[in-house]
């Protein structure tokens, strides 16, 4: 009842998922730092305070809480959040309290162009940018994307590739699951 909803649950009958990544863990490093920065500068003020300031001591252990607290708010927002690529469409659904989907179809693609940074080739991530007929989307910049290249070619197969290959290799994938189905049925 409380927990995301499954960005499965959000596509329609007649989609084939193609690719589900969550955005690369490398954007949780910039929290990371911060939250332990923090933490260490309050345990070095502790540590120097006298003993008779309690009162300055609780507001800093309290504080130090508040930080953990907000790291674990952000390890959390990052794990529901999911990029979805299915053959009609692609869509990010995030939030911890408040669900959102930003969704575009394949067809408004007009242009694809990842890009990686250093940092981005030693970790495994990269940003993808999409543009559509002259619109900015939601969904314009995607960054800290794993495997980049994975994700921008089969975003170019669904929307530059052969429609009848991709028809024929749906309707094959759709009948291998249906006979997997047949076959676990006792």
């Amino acid at each position: 009842m409380f927990a995301p909803r499954d960005p499965d649950e959000y596509l329609l009958p007649t989609e084939r998922r193609v690719i589900r990544v969550r955005r690369h863990w490398s954007t949780l490093l910039g929290d990371l730092l911060e939250a332990l920065a923090l933490m260490a500068g309050a345990m070095m003020i502790s540590y120097l305070l006298p003993d008779n300031m309690g009162l300055i001591q609780n507001i800093l252990w309290y504080a130090s809480l508040f930080v953990v607290l907000r790291l674990a708010y952000f390890v959390m927002e990052w794990w529901v959040e999911r990029i979805v690529v299915t053959d009609k469409r692609f869509m990010i659904s995030s939030g911890v309290f408040e669900t959102k989907v930003a969704m575009m179809p394949i067809s408004k693609v007009t242009d694809l162009t990842y890009e990686r940074s250093v940092l981005g080739r030693m970790f495994g991530f990269g940003t993808l940018v999409v543009e559509s007929a002259g619109q900015i989307q939601a969904l314009n910049r995607i960054e800290y994307l794993p495997n980049p290249e994975e994700v921008y070619d089969a975003i170019s197969e669904l929307t530059f590739g052969d429609k009848k290959a991709q028809a024929e290799r749906f309707s094959m994938i759709k009948a291998q699951r249906a006979a997997r189905g047949k076959k676990m049925v006792p």
